[in-house]
């Protein structure tokens, strides 16, 4: 199977690594010291389950690569438009377009662009991040890849790609419905994204704390009505039985949103904690907590304020 991954960072990179090592044919779309690195000495994985692949295919033109018969596109969200004008060049009749990007809105943002049936919803779940240029490092048990159709239909590419997950060793899996998938994520990532971002720390001080794991239960109950509202099949419950992973998760995990922030670069808060504020209100669905993280952290959204 041919793949071209774009956006070779943390989750990118990771899940190219090991679709790769599996047989697959993929190239990375890179740039910058990343995209350097790759050239000189392929990529790696840190973790408990180290991989070193000394060449890989990489380059920073996606117009170069030729048709290929998915496209991973992990970019970060405000680059969504200009990433996905450029990989049209990839493109052919059955190419699938499997966005891993963070929150609901990321499909409807690459539709106008890639034509809806190039789209098939996808949900990453992992703990990595670039450790250095060339090299990713994964952190935790935690690795699945949740894709499909949005007919919910089995269609051949999505077993095509399921196979080379496989083949790679990668847990992946299509769920019955892939709506409902990415908003189960959507509940867990804002929350996660929201507290670990405005208490500047990690989830372990987050879930000792009764005020502060309250408030991670009160953000996710706000984005399961919000869905809830939107005609999503989420259960009424389903923030609360979802608290458990907050207890099963790392103490030192938390979002990269909360490491952007750290780092002083733009934050994707717009498509979190904001959208839930903003279809919340499309919706008549009061959502307090995570207006009230959207505004605390609006001076930080477009980076560190000068």
């Amino acid at each position: 199977m041919k793949i071209a991954i774009m956006g070779s960072g943390g989750i990118g990179g990771y899940y190219g690594a090991l679709l790769q090592n599996g047989g697959a044919d993929v190239t990375f779309i890179a740039r910058g010291a990343q995209l350097a690195a790759m050239h000189q000495n392929g990529i790696a994985i840190e973790g408990p389950k180290p991989l070193h692949l000394p060449k890989v295919k990489a380059t920073d033109d996606p117009a170069t690569v030729g048709p290929v018969d998915m496209v991973l596109f992990a970019v970060k969200l405000r680059d969504t438009e200009t990433a996905a004008n450029a990989i049209k060049p990839m493109l052919k009749a059955d190419t699938g377009v499997i966005s891993f990007q963070n929150g609901v809105q990321k499909d409807d943002m690459l539709a106008p662009i890639v034509g809806r049936e190039k789209l098939l919803g996808g949900a990453a779940y992992v703990g990595v991040a670039i450790a250095r240029p060339g090299v990713i490092r994964k952190t935790g048990p935690i690795e699945r890849l949740a894709f499909g159709e949005y007919d919910n239909k089995v269609s051949p590419r999505a077993q095509a790609f399921l196979d080379a997950c496989k083949a790679g060793g990668i847990n992946g899996d299509i769920p019955p419905d892939i709506t409902l998938e990415l908003w189960q994520k959507f509940v867990f990532l804002v929350a996660m994204s929201s507290i670990t971002s405005s208490m500047r720390t990690t989830i372990g001080p987050v879930r000792a704390n009764p005020q502060a794991r309250q408030f991670f239960l009160d953000v996710m109950r706000e984005v399961v009505a919000v869905g809830r509202a939107r005609g999503v099949p989420l259960p009424a419950d389903f923030a609360d039985k979802r608290l458990s992973g907050v207890d099963a998760a790392a103490p030192d995990m938390r979002a990269s949103m909360a490491l952007d922030l750290e780092l002083g670069r733009p934050l994707e808060l717009p498509w979190l904690a904001g959208a839930v504020v903003d279809m919340g209100a499309k919706a008549g669905v009061p959502t307090p907590c995570c207006r009230a993280v959207r505004d605390i952290l609006a001076l930080y959204v477009d980076g560190k304020p000068s």
